[in-house]
Formats: C-alpha cells, sequence, structure tokens
C-alpha cells in the first residue's frame, strides 16, 4: 500500500471520527459505561497517545542505515472489534476530563506531528526499507506503523459508535 492511499486513509478516518465528536455533548464525551470502559474522550486521548508513540518510534526507526527484509504484516486484525487488545500502560488515557474543543485540538497536535514526519522525507519509500519493533505486533515495516494507525482509529470508531449506541 502507497503512502499516498494511507494518507487518504488516515484523513478520511480522522474526518468520520471529527464529524462524530461534533454531534456530542461534554457529558456524552466524558461518560463511561462502567469503570473497566473508557468514555469517548478517554478513547480520543488514547488515539492521540498513540499516535505520538507512533511518530517517536517510526523517527527512530529512520535512523537506522540497515534495509529491512521484512514482509508485510496483515494488520487487518484491528478491525476485529470480538479479539480484545489492550493498550500499554503508556499508552492509556487518563481520568481526565475534557471538553469537546481541548480534545479536537488535540487530535489536531497529533496528526500535525505525524504530517509533518511524513511530508519531510525526501524518499518516502524509505518507510517500506527500515523496521522498528512494536511493542505487541514486534518486527514491523515503518510504512506498516504508518498503517496500522488509520486501522487502529477504525477500530475505535467501532468502539465509539457503540458507546453512542448505548445513550439512545
Amino acid at each position: 500500500m502507497e503512502l499516498q492511499e494511507i494518507n487518504r486513509e488516515l484523513k478520511e478516518t480522522r474526518n468520520e471520527l471529527l464529524g462524530i465528536l461534533k454531534g456530542l455533548d461534554g457529558d456524552q464525551l466524558n461518560r463511561r459505561h462502567d469503570s473497566n470502559s473508557w468514555s469517548i474522550s478517554q478513547i480520543c486521548q488514547h488515539l492521540c497517545k498513540t499516535e505520538e508513540l507512533y511518530v517517536a518510534a517510526i523517527k527512530r526507526g529512520l535512523k537506522s542505515t540497515d534495509d529491512s527484509i521484512l514482509e508485510n504484516k496483515p494488520l487487518e486484525f484491528l478491525l476485529d472489534r470480538s479479539k480484545k487488545l489492550v493498550a500499554p500502560d503508556i499508552a492509556r488515557p487518563t481520568d481526565e476530563i475534557m471538553e469537546h474543543k481541548e480534545m479536537v485540538e488535540k487530535l489536531h497536535q497529533s496528526r500535525a506531528k505525524l504530517t509533518e514526519l511524513l511530508n519531510s522525507l525526501e524518499d518516502p519509500s524509505i518507510l517500506s526499507r527500515r523496521h522498528f519493533v512494536h511493542p505487541v505486533f514486534k518486527e514491523m515495516l515503518l510504512i506498516e506503523w504508518v498503517r496500522s494507525l488509520y486501522l487502529h482509529e477504525q477500530r475505535h470508531l467501532q468502539q465509539i459508535n457503540e458507546i453512542i449506541e448505548g445513550f439512545k
């Protein structure tokens, strides 16, 4: 999958998220189903933290001078919400109550960091030649790190939609 197509998916997914958030009030954003579940605000915090962690990991992977001979990983399993995934502590949200405007700003900031990194690449194909070790998925090409971001966000869009259905 080319970076241009991944960028399109990233943009479409983020626009879908922002569209959903636009229709929610502060109570809906911060309401938790129970103490073991995340609010929509917390899901957005998690998405921001994950995106920023991925930017740092991709930067570290780009420092390597050795080409990787790795196959692309199948990442579509990320969309299967029947399989529970546990976020590492570093990517977990806080219990902080966030207002709509602040949350949207954080989403814009994390995406700006990713966009800046991707736009700074002289040769974007380097993402397909370098790798970095993911804490869960192990060795992954950097292009797969980028691709997994929109799949991860789509997974959480499903979760947000399930939460919204519970409001009704």
